[in-house]
């Protein structure tokens, strides 16, 4: 595991990191839009590594939000693997770890969080470059769930657009009922190295479920 030690390490990347040979995230933005990103963010969502080769960014949770009805849908999600934070604790290392998947040509992302009084929390997910929307996240048991990104004020978001159970070829979408809401990723720089990533899950009816948000830098070895 990478010391939090890196988490202010301003080296270069590894050897083997490719940069700016990666177009799978640019392709789905209007040239425009991809233009009003800050540069570092273009660095980051450009960077392919080798198959199976990772990198890995260390940060600490900031600030955690969970309404009542929130909190029990986090724990309910613990039935498809848990994707949602369950933990409120603040002020602890979070680490996040993107992998190359040859066999999807998408990524892997594992999320590693620490809390206080217990085992960190591990969420897995894969992003792959498919369905409708061109981008789709999948959280385990056959559950996906459909991705637009846009550039908002300088800061590139992930907002869900559906979600769906996959069994092999056969896709049923999850009515609305069943859905958990409005799921928004923000990417948002923040000089220096540093980026700050915020999870918000809001319903049309309860409003604001969750929130999560923490800062990071890239570890070096």
């Amino acid at each position: 595991m990478t010391s939090a030690r890196s988490f202010a390490s301003h080296a270069a990347p590894p050897a083997h990191t490719k940069l700016l040979d990666d177009r799978r995230f640019r392709a789905l933005l209007p040239d425009e839009d991809w233009g009003r990103l800050p540069v570092a963010t273009w660095r980051r969502f450009s960077k392919r590594v080798c198959d199976g080769d990772s990198v890995v960014y260390v940060g600490r949770i900031d600030e955690v939000m969970f309404s009542d009805i929130g909190w029990w849908l986090a724990q309910a999600a613990r039935l498809i693997g848990g994707p949602l934070p369950t933990g409120r604790d603040t002020g602890v290392p979070m680490i996040v770890t993107v992998t190359e998947d040859a066999a999807s040509g998408g990524q892997i992302w594992t999320r590693i969080c620490a809390r206080r009084s217990s085992f960190p929390q591990v969420i897995h997910s894969a992003k792959r470059f498919d369905g409708p929307t061109g981008l789709e996240e999948y959280v385990g048991f056959g559950v996906c769930m459909a991705l637009r990104i846009s550039v908002v004020d300088q800061a590139l978001q992930f907002r869900s657009a559906g979600y769906a159970v996959q069994i092999g070829r056969l896709r049923v979408p999850l009515p609305a009922w069943l859905a958990p809401g409005e799921i928004t990723v923000t990417h948002r720089d923040l000089g220096e190295g540093a980026f700050r990533f915020t999870l918000d899950v809001v319903h049309p009816r309860f409003g604001a479920l969750i929130r999560q948000s923490a800062v990071f830098r890239e570890a070096v070895s």
